[in-house]
């Protein structure tokens, strides 16, 4: 494998971080289909503001909390708060509309002043996630950067309802951490929400297959393996994006606590495997980027750690995600 495609390590970081907070857990197989959950009808409402090598897993509280210590070093799941070790996500554009539009947010310090500064981690100074509350909707933006601070970047969103923002970055500021920070995002109007997808092995995506093979276990370490193929044929020829083969996404139903896990090493297909650890038993859905000659594609999975029975409640009906209707759940826009 190229010698720039390696990833350094993160899997052991994302196993400290999330098996120190919820302790080791027993390993279980890879699906188990979840109870669906019914949903009413309901109008949206704007929220208030290598080997096995490498994962890189966050911290937060709940969202909208905020707290002077990092949650990183708490031991806590990313994406739950919207602040964390002196650093905020500040949303501009907390209610767009449905379809085609603009999101600006900033990064802002503790004295309130936006950040300009960042270390570039994969390939970008800031990763920018949108998702919707009930994980059938996906974006991984690229947002730009203004002199001042002030990110941009489209976005399609499909229906109103709840969605969540998550900002994955490091500050250039000496000592800085790495955080992932969540902020909601409201999309006005009506909506009902779709119930979570169910669990199979196999994602199919713009004619490419994408099989799910392995373990995601509460508070232990486990591979993750996708496998790609075409025409029922191995895809042997990935494209690097964003400085690897594969990038990987999970999202805890309930409160979508966030994991962002990078691949072990390996070559460029048709597998791409990946070392997590789920922060809690519950239903999580997977979303894999790929690329392939010169595309970038998700394939979006729900699987389920320690049985799939999620100690967490539903979210709150203003809040709840508006879905997407099997787009293949992913989407990229690039700035």
């Amino acid at each position: 494998m190229n010698t720039g495609l390696k990833i350094t390590a993160y899997a052991a970081a994302l196993a400290a971080t999330f098996g120190a907070a919820y302790g080791v857990g027993t390993g279980v197989g890879p699906v188990e289909e979840p109870k669906k959950a019914g949903h009413g009808d309901h109008a949206a409402t704007p929220a208030p503001a290598k080997s096995p090598a490498a994962a890189d897993g966050h911290a937060g509280h709940e969202a909208g909390a905020t707290t002077d210590t990092p949650a990183a070093a708490a031991n806590l799941p990313g994406g739950l708060q919207i602040s964390d070790g002196g650093y905020s996500l500040a949303l501009e554009t907390p209610t767009p509309a449905v379809g085609k539009s603009v999101l600006k947010f900033s990064i802002k310090d503790a004295a309130g002043k936006k950040v300009t500064a960042f270390t570039t981690e994969h390939g970008k100074e800031l990763h920018f996630i949108v998702a919707s509350r009930d994980l059938t909707t996906f974006r991984h933006l690229h947002p730009v950067k203004a002199a001042d601070g002030t990110w941009t970047t489209p976005v399609d969103l499909p229906a109103a309802g709840g969605y969540k923002a998550f900002a994955d970055f490091k500050p250039a500021a000496p000592g800085a951490q790495g955080l992932t920070l969540g902020a909601d995002l409201a999309v006005p109007g009506a909506y009902a929400p779709k119930a979570m997808p169910p669990v199979v092995p196999t994602a199919t995506v713009d004619g490419y297959q994408v099989r799910l093979g392995g373990t995601l276990d509460p508070g232990k370490a486990g591979e993750l393996k996708l496998t790609v193929t075409k025409a029922g044929k191995p895809v042997t020829d990935l494209e690097p994006y964003l400085g690897a083969y594969g990038h990987l996404v999970a999202l805890r139903d309930g409160d979508l606590a966030y994991l962002h896990v990078h691949p072990n090493e390996g070559g460029p297909g048709p597998d791409v495997s990946f070392t997590a650890t789920a922060p809690s038993v519950g239903t999580y859905r997977l979303f894999l980027d790929f690329q392939h000659q010169g595309k970038v594609r998700t394939a979006a999975f729900t699987v389920t750690a320690g049985g799939g029975k999620s100690p967490l409640p539903a979210p709150a009906a203003t809040t709840s995600a508006a879905s997407e209707a099997s787009d293949g759940a992913g989407g990229h826009t690039h700035g």
